[in-house]
C-alpha cells in the first residue's frame, strides 16, 4: 500500500517516548544541547539505542498495530550540528547513517510487525519554544534542505517535522519535502494556552498550510505539551481537526520554561496520561499514531494502549 494512503485506513499506528529524556535519565548517558544524534554511531552505544526500539516494538507486537520508526535526528540540522562540530558533510552523513539503522531493525522485525513506515526526524532550527531569527518560508525551505534530501537518499518512507514552532518554519519544510517528492508530516508544540510559541493557533495553522500547499502533508501531529494543554482547541466541530492524526504529548504539566529549568525528569503519572489519550480520541476521530515526548518512556505507552483498548479495537 502506498505511503499516502496507509494513514487512511483502520490501522492504529504506535511510535516510540521521549527518546532523549530515557537516554538521559534512565541511562545516565549526556547529551549535550539535547542532541542524540551525537551518539547514534558510537558502537557503546548501540545495544541502548536498538533496545530502546526494541522494546516498543514488542509492544506493536502485542496489540498488532503498526509502527513509525523515527530516526534520532530532530537535532541533526546546521544550528546544533555546528555547536558540536559537525560540517554539513558530516550533518548528511549521519541523516542518512540513522535511516540505515532504522532500516536493520525494520528487517528484524518485519515478519512480527505490519506494517513499518520509517521516518526521517527533523526539528526546528535554533530552539523551537523560544522564537528567534524567524525564517521566512523560503529560507526555511532551503534550512531543513539538507535533512530532507539526506532521508531521501537514504530510502525513508517520509519525514516526521516535531515540536514546530511557527507557520513560516512549517511551510518551508513542506516546501522542501515536496520538491524531493518526500511525504511529510508537521508535528506542532504550543504553549500551555493551546497556541503555538508564535501565538497562531493550531487551527490558523493547519488550514494556512493546507491551503498553500494542497494538503501536501500527509498529515499532522501534535507533541512537547501535556494534553491539557491543547484539548480545550477541539470543542468546536471543525474539518481542521480531521486532519490531527498523531498525538505525542509530554509526560509533565508543566510549561516550556518550567521543563527547561528542571533537574529532575518529571515523568507524570502513565496511568493518568493514558487516560488522556481516552479524551482526545473522543475530540479528534482520525488519531492513528500515538507516542510520547518528553518526560515519557515505555511505560506510559502501555498505558496508552491500554486506554486505547477501551476506545478503539486494538
Amino acid at each position: 500500500m502506498k505511503i499516502e494512503n496507509l494513514f487512511n485506513t483502520e490501522k492504529l499506528f504506535l511510535t516510540d517516548s521521549g527518546f532523549e529524556t530515557t537516554i538521559i535519565f534512565h541511562h545516565n548517558i549526556d547529551l549535550p544541547h539535547f542532541a542524540l544524534f551525537n551518539i547514534i554511531d558510537k558502537s557503546k552505544y548501540r545495544d541502548v539505542i536498538y533496545n530502546y526500539y526494541r522494546e516498543h516494538l514488542d509492544l506493536a507486537i502485542e496489540h498488532n498495530t503498526g509502527f513509525i520508526l523515527e530516526s534520532a535526528t530532530w537535532r541533526a540540522n546546521k544550528d546544533w550540528g555546528y555547536k558540536l562540530g559537525y560540517d554539513q558533510k558530516d550533518l548528511i552523513r549521519i541523516n542518512t547513517f540513522a535511516i540505515e539503522q532504522l532500516k536493520a531493525i525494520k528487517k528484524e522485525y518485519a515478519s512480527k510487525v505490519n506494517p513499518i513506515v520509517i521516518s526521517g526526524q527533523l526539528g526546528p532550527a535554533g530552539d523551537g519554544y523560544a522564537l528567534e531569527n524567524i525564517m521566512t518560508p523560503v529560507e526555511a525551505k532551503y534550512y531543513h534542505s539538507l535533512q530532507i534530501s539526506a532521508f531521501k537518499d537514504g530510502g525513508a518512507d517520509l519525514a516526521s517535522a516535531l515540536t514546530i514552532g511557527y507557520i513560516n518554519e512549517a511551510l518551508g519544510i513542506v516546501k522542501a519535502a515536496k520538491e524531493h517528492q518526500l511525504p511529510v508530516v508537521i508535528s506542532f508544540t504550543v504553549e500551555t494556552n493551546g497556541k503555538l510559541p508564535s501565538g497562531e493557533s493550531l487551527k490558523q495553522a493547519i488550514e494556512t498550510i493546507d491551503n498553500l500547499t494542497n494538503e501536501y502533508p500527509l498529515y499532522y501531529m501534535i507533541n512537547c505539551a501535556h494534553p491539557s494543554h491543547f484539548i480545550n482547541e477541539f470543542e468546536a466541530p471543525d474539518d481542521w481537526k480531521l486532519r490531527i492524526k498523531g498525538i505525542r504529548a509530554n509526560a509533565s504539566c508543566k510549561s516550556h520554561a518550567e521543563l527547561d529549568e528542571a533537574t529532575e525528569l518529571d515523568s507524570g503519572d502513565p496511568s493518568d496520561f493514558g487516560n488522556w489519550h481516552k479524551k482526545l480520541i473522543e475530540k479528534l476521530p482520525n488519531l492513528k499514531v500515538f507516542g510520547g515526548c518528553c518526560g515519557t518512556d515505555i511505560s506510559h505507552i502501555v498505558e496508552v494502549c491500554k486506554s486505547l483498548k477501551t476506545s478503539i479495537t486494538l
